[in-house]
């Protein structure tokens, strides 16, 4: 049966990434290998990859490129540095988004580049899976939401199956300031 994967920030072909988010690796080259083979290590053809962001910025290679090695279809949600070199190779992706609400076994995903405090539904039981931040929030308590980039991940996608383990331990809803509700008065 075919499975569901979440991933993001894997800045194929971006050199100066290993510096800046303190990557093991030793060149791009290097980064980029590691990453194709962890994606495929984990992801078979008939799968589906939400990638959050940040696909790729080498520009001398086109997203394609690396697209074409990978695993599954891949839905792309657009991040910052997702330049006219991601967006010329539309083909690659099943879909290009700025923001994408799904739902998979009932669950509903709110799906973004960006972490949000808030998001639809936060009340009502959905979750927001997002990217940017390079493990920067790991430590934050942000009730439902988890930051699905590589360097917070081992380097692969995650399963939806691994995230929704992750989400039973989080908090049901996000946190009010001293832990109570403020009225705001004119």
């Amino acid at each position: 049966m075919p499975e569901t994967f979440f991933t993001s920030d894997t800045h194929f072909g971006h050199e100066s990434i290993i510096h800046l988010s303190k990557r093991p690796f030793e060149t791009v080259s290097e980064m980029n290998e590691t990453l194709i083979a962890n994606w495929n290590a984990v992801v078979r053809p008939e799968d589906t990859v939400w990638h959050l962001g940040d696909f790729s910025m080498g520009f001398d290679q086109p997203a394609s490129v690396f697209a074409s090695r990978l695993n599954g279809s891949i839905h792309l949600i657009e991040g910052n540095h997702d330049h006219k070199t991601v967006r010329d190779c539309a083909g690659s992706f099943a879909s290009i988004d700025l923001m994408k609400t799904i739902s998979l076994d009932s669950q509903r995903l709110i799906l973004c580049h960006y972490p949000m405090r808030e998001w639809n539904k936060a009340w009502r039981g959905s979750w927001h899976l997002f990217g940017h931040v390079h493990g920067r929030l790991d430590s934050e308590p942000f009730s439902k939401s988890m930051d699905v980039g590589v360097d917070s991940n081992h380097f692969r996608p995650l399963a939806f199956e691994e995230i929704r383990t992750f989400m039973q331990d989080e908090e049901d809803y996000p946190h009010f300031a001293g832990g109570e509700v403020r009225v705001w008065k004119k």
